[in-house]
């Protein structure tokens, strides 16, 4: 099974759709930061793109009201039913008395219908592996799928690059945006190294000794990016960007080996990909995720505006630094269970979305997310719990094989899920004991 990406001059076009007008979208996770940009960018080129569906959580259905009504969409959709009278109530608040209302789904497979729906491109917003389902499902009914979700990647690799035509997938991410781009600049074979860029998060520098009293609203206070809670804790401990590199490698199925995390605080140049006649090419421009949302909703076409160029008047110093991997254990954790495949990542994964949720209410410390997510990885190898993917260990396992399914990956996740819980609350009762 080749890459995802194999030949990004690759223009692929789902048969469902023509280009000959708007563009017909579908956004998944409007409310939260990738979704509310994205709609900035569609208000603003009207003439490229239509949004037809929108879903969210269902927590802010004040903001989803008005982004349908602004939008025009014809369907709105909540993960939470009980969100709908709220949602409904605002609807009509916000729809004049001839205007038709939008048509309302809810529930846990609203934002995967929505993901099979007519449209163009589908950007899935969603944040965590709750995105897997329609990235799915939008991959089967033959959608661009603008992947913004990198977690669906993540836990379910195999099954994605089964369903995955080459060229259907477009990611999202600024990182993987950055190397879909860099690699126009060569062939395939001529890649040599894959250089993910990391801004370092607030504690840059740090040692691990230092960072072990850090507060939660030390670690929520992002130097460079404005994000969620969970992605940006995630930047913190870096374990976004060991999941980058896991995603890095299912796309391009580069090894793990020739994937390097460089620290770069002015998020200025968002990666770069080293050939073999050892040129490096960089995609640089300043910290907007609305750059590579568009290149997600627009391509193989560019959209003029999208975001603020490089202002290239003024003075710039970039930096760069090796990732210090003592106080940053969380990129070689992720290469190592990225490397196992199988079900190793959606543990990963999952139990470290527990440990920062412990650390948030405050029932572990800061160094005990990774640290934990470590030990429900390992326990889970040890008792059979997590389960490796064929030829486990070479690099290559996860772009290998389809027998993952679905359940394999739901089940390994609440047994990551319960195990995670069960040693943050054994460490919150330790603290507690050791302080008394």
């Amino acid at each position: 099974m080749t890459d995802l990406l194999a030949d990004p001059h690759l223009r692929f076009t789902p048969a469902a759709a023509a280009d000959d007008g708007p563009r017909d979208i579908v956004i998944l996770g409007s409310t939260g930061s990738i979704g509310t940009q994205a709609i900035d960018l569609v208000l603003r080129n009207p003439d490229r793109f239509r949004v037809t569906a929108l879903s969210a959580a269902g927590g802010r259905v004040d903001l989803l009201a008005e982004q349908a009504h602004r939008l025009r969409a014809g369907t709105v959709a909540v993960a939470r039913e009980d969100a709908v009278p709220a949602l409904r109530e605002a609807l009509a608040a916000r729809y004049g008395a001839a205007e038709r209302l939008p048509e309302v789904l809810a529930g846990p497979q609203a934002a995967t219908d929505l993901a099979a729906s007519p449209c163009h491109t589908v950007l899935n917003g969603i944040t965590g592996s709750i995105g897997l389902a329609p990235t799915l499902a939008a991959l089967e009914a033959g959608r661009v799928l603008a992947l913004a979700n990198k977690e669906s990647l993540i836990v379910g690799g195999p099954l994605v690059k089964a369903l995955a035509a080459p060229g259907q997938i477009i990611p999202v991410d600024s990182e993987h945006s950055a190397l879909f781009q860099a690699m126009l600049g060569g062939a395939r074979g001529e890649i040599r190294k894959l250089v993910v860029t990391a801004s370092g998060g607030p504690f840059r520098g740090r040692t691990k000794r230092e960072l072990a009293g850090v507060t939660p609203e030390q670690a929520l206070a992002h130097p460079t990016w404005a994000m969620g809670p969970v992605i940006t804790i995630n930047s913190a401990t870096l374990v976004n960007k060991g999941l980058e590199v896991i995603e890095a490698h299912l796309l391009y199925d580069v090894p793990f080996e020739r994937i390097e995390v460089v620290v770069h605080p002015q998020s200025y140049v968002h990666s770069m990909v080293e050939f073999t006649d050892g040129s490096t090419l960089a995609q640089a421009s300043p910290p907007d995720m609305r750059m590579p949302i568009a290149l997600g909703l627009g391509w193989p076409g560019r959209v003029p505006d999208a975001a603020p160029g490089v202002d290239w008047t003024k003075a710039h110093t970039w930096e760069f630094f090796p990732l210090d991997q003592d106080a940053f254990p969380s990129v070689p954790l992720a290469c190592h269970v990225g490397g196992l495949g199988g079900t190793a990542p959606a543990v990963f994964n999952a139990a470290n979305e527990e440990c920062v949720e412990a650390f948030l209410h405050g029932g572990l410390p800061f160094t005990g997310i990774v640290d934990t997510v470590a030990e429900v990885v390992s326990e889970g190898l040890s008792s059979g719990a997590v389960t490796p993917g064929p030829g486990a260990g070479d690099g290559g396992a996860p772009g290998r094989g389809t027998s993952l399914t679905v359940a394999d990956v739901l089940q390994a996740e609440t047994w990551a899920r319960t195990r995670a819980r069960e040693l943050a609350a054994r460490a919150a009762r330790m603290t507690s004991e050791a302080r008394a």
